[in-house]
């Protein structure tokens, strides 16, 4: 007994050696403990937090509603309607039973495969299940009471007029982004600025509370347009018409707002459907009255004559000999399809002779001529603010040799879009001034740029009018009730290289209306017609009811009479333009 009471017992030495060992294990592990939170709490505070939040706490996208898209007159072309989209978070969801799979497939319209591919990866925290259903169709998933889905309100793009005005609005993707036309060129004033709403989530994927206050969404802005709607829809009727009577490949038009160099209409075929989105064929596609160059032919002649009567060496009865119809400079020969003899200028351009032209241009020195071409706008993008305009192609003056600067007085050896012939023609109907084309709405007309003098552009204009009477080409462009001037082109497509042999043609017509007082221009292209393919039958037909549609429209008085439709003498051949 007295033994185990010592001090110096072996025994008791190690039980308290072994009492103070754990002892000092707990307070070294204490002070690790300590010490880790003293760090995660100093060091890894804002990370503890998200992570934390990222379990029960969700920031949810309120979307803004896309800004309607207007014609002149307030009539809605493109429109956003509410919708829902169904989401899920993988992470957070318990494995869903059978009955659950398939229930929700059925109302999604999806296989339950899919549905298990898209929620395999647990650890994504959102993914979309479906997306811009109707409201009425999510609240049906919803209903169900699947824990971890969720909806979410949406907008869908809708665009009452269609394949109408497919081009000039474009579309947005399924994110409501723009893709092409004034979807993809307003973005940013279209779009507006989404909002966000923070809420918590229980354990079951169920929203809790809101535990701020919402921030609301700012709403996109509405943009008018300069096209006039049933304008729009009958410049497309007429051509797609044209288009299909002629079996051609496709085809373009132009209508331009003489005073204003607003645009009024410009429609495409083949064209295609916003609202089918997906369904979409790149061909169909294609603005072909921007971005499609082809060189112009004969509407080019009244852009010649005019860069000769601004010189000051021609009047419009100026006599030129068009000898025997051809015209030989060095080894090319360029030719007329009538031998005319002598003719006047302004008989060169309604008898549309390629020699009278050539002649004509080749009295005048390169560089002026290219200043002139220039100073129309073309080989310059006619900067209308739409996305993928083409600049066309006018060479270097100091590479001109003779036969070019014939051939491109009459609309060979340079290119264009449908839109600059259309902007060039311009100067003829506003006494020699060009104003800035223009698909947004003017208060008031830009200032324009002048070209030619007003005496010129009048004496042209006349000389237009000419082509439409008996004895011109494009007596099918004639309008009831209205004088009506223009110019018909017929060109070969260069195919290889070389125009011989080539079977394909572009027959368009640009013209002005009424003469007396000028309030439209409308230019038509018809791209690769089978059987006819002048553009005096192509196209002025076109142009004749589109411009009689248009003018009474915009209440537009007649300024000739009721029975002013011209006949052609029996006794003369048809008069077709050259190509």
């Amino acid at each position: 007994m007295t033994a185990y009471r010592t001090a110096s017992n072996p025994v008791l030495k190690l039980q308290m050696w072994r009492a103070w060992l754990v002892l000092a294990g707990l307070l070294a592990l204490y002070m690790v403990l300590v010490g880790r939170a003293t760090y995660l709490m100093t060091y890894k505070e804002e990370f503890l937090r998200e992570q934390g939040e990222a379990r029960y706490f969700r920031k949810l996208k309120l979307e803004a509603n896309r800004g309607m898209i207007t014609d002149r007159n307030g009539e809605p072309l493109a429109i956003s309607t509410p919708v829902q989209s169904i989401w899920a978070s993988p992470s957070e969801m318990p494995p869903m039973s059978h009955q659950h799979l398939q229930t929700l497939a059925k109302e999604l319209n999806m296989s339950p495969e899919d549905i298990k591919a898209r929620l395999a990866n647990k650890k994504r925290d959102f993914v979309f299940l479906k997306r811009q259903m109707s409201p009425e169709a999510a609240a049906r998933v919803i209903g169900l009471g699947i824990p971890g889905i969720s909806k979410q309100a949406e907008y869908r793009r809708y665009y009452p007029a269609g394949e109408v005005m497919a081009h000039i609005i474009g579309y947005t993707d399924i994110d409501n982004k723009g893709q092409e036309g004034f979807e993809l060129t307003r973005e940013s004033m279209l779009a507006g600025k989404a909002g966000s709403r923070h809420v918590i989530r229980d354990r079951r994927g169920y929203i809790v509370e809101d535990v701020t206050s919402i921030e609301k969404p700012r709403d996109g802005q509405t943009l008018t347009l300069s096209i006039d709607r049933k304008i729009q829809y009958l410049a497309f009727r007429e051509l797609k018409n044209a288009v299909e009577t002629h079996q051609a490949k496709g085809g373009g038009i132009v209508v331009l707002d003489a005073r204003t160099g607003e645009v009024l209409a410009m429609a495409n075929y083949p064209s295609f459907n916003p609202n089918n989105r997906g369904k979409y064929d790149p061909a169909a596609r294609r603005n072909r009255a921007i971005t499609d160059l082809y060189e112009p032919g004969s509407t080019m002649k009244p852009l010649s004559i005019s860069a000769a009567l601004e010189s000051g060496k021609f009047k419009p009865e100026t006599v030129m000999s068009t000898n025997n119809g051809t015209l030989t400079i060095g080894p090319a020969t360029v030719r007329d399809v009538h031998a005319y003899g002598p003719l006047s200028l302004a008989n060169i351009i309604k008898k549309s002779s390629n020699v009278g032209t050539a002649k004509v241009a080749l009295e005048l020195p390169r560089e002026y001529l290219w200043n002139f071409y220039d100073s129309v706008g073309v080989g310059e993008a006619p900067r209308s603010g739409f996305p993928g305009e083409a600049s066309g192609r006018l060479r270097p003056w100091k590479t001109w040799r003779p036969i070019e600067q014939a051939t491109m007085s009459y609309g060979y050896g340079l290119s264009v879009s449908l839109l600059q012939m259309a902007k060039a023609y311009q100067a003829f109907a506003t006494d020699g001034e060009i104003r800035p084309v223009t698909f947004q709405k003017q208060v008031a007309p830009l200032p324009g740029k002048r070209v030619m003098s007003a005496q010129t552009a009048e004496e042209v204009r006349n000389m237009l009018e000419t082509v439409t009477q008996p004895g011109g080409t494009a007596l099918r462009a004639q309008v009831v009730g209205y004088r009506v001037g223009g110019k018909t082109g017929t060109s070969k497509k260069l195919v290889g290289g070389s125009y011989t042999n080539v079977k394909s043609y572009v027959g368009s017509f640009v013209g002005i209306a009424p003469i007396s007082n000028p309030r439209l221009v409308v230019a038509v292209m018809i791209d690769e017609p089978s059987g006819a393919f002048y553009g005096g039958v192509v196209a002025a037909p076109t142009f004749s009811s589109v411009v009689a549609g248009s003018l009474r429209m915009l209440g537009v008085p007649p300024d000739a009479p009721m029975n002013n439709i011209l006949l052609p003498d029996p006794s003369e051949p048809e008069v077709k333009e050259e190509t």
